[in-house]
């Protein structure tokens, strides 16, 4: 302040002072007492609502992150849950597939037997058809040659000879 008075005393009154160093320094206390007085409300005001965001986003960070944590422990859980079930399903699963297999192995088995049945069955019916085939052939061969040599050999006195002898069976003389 002294310098202002002395500005002012020396040329009579107030006035401009247009030395660049001397009125810059002053423009700029002036300029910064301004601020201070005026702008300490409000630098204070708008630093206390940053602060009082800050805080909540803080506040809602901190929450979030309470939240996810406590969702990762549920969905930690599920997967557990859901890792045992999967090992269920592949334990019955493959229960499942023993119990097919020995079903399958007996129905082939019972199959088989039975195939094995029925062919034994045919063969033993082939068998007797084919032999009675061949006894009927061998009849009618044998009834054939017997007509062929029958007139030869049947003649006057075997034909007497035979109903004597047939006569005598029956009568008993």
């Amino acid at each position: 302040m002294n310098m202002l008075w002395l500005v002012a005393s020396e040329e009579g009154g107030f006035g401009l002072n247009f030395d660049i160093l001397e009125t810059n320094l002053i423009n700029l206390v002036i300029i910064i007492g301004v601020l201070i007085y005026f702008g300490s409300n409000f630098l204070g005001k708008t630093r206390s609502e940053r602060r009082a965001e800050i805080e909540s986003a803080i506040k809602d960070a901190e929450d979030r992150q309470q939240k996810a944590a406590t969702a990762l422990a549920g969905q930690k859980k599920n997967l557990k849950q859901a890792e045992a079930n999967a090992q269920q399903i592949l334990a019955t699963a493959r229960e499942n597939a023993e119990k097919a297999k020995a079903a399958i192995l007996a129905q082939s088995e019972k199959d088989v037997e039975r195939l094995k049945a029925s062919a034994q069955q045919d063969l033993d019916s082939q068998q007797d058809r084919v032999l009675q085939e061949l006894r009927q052939r061998v009849a009618d061969m044998a009834m054939g040659r017997v007509q062929a040599q029958l007139p030869e050999r049947l003649n006057e006195s075997v034909q007497t000879q035979l109903v004597d002898k047939s006569i005598a069976l029956l009568g008993g003389n």
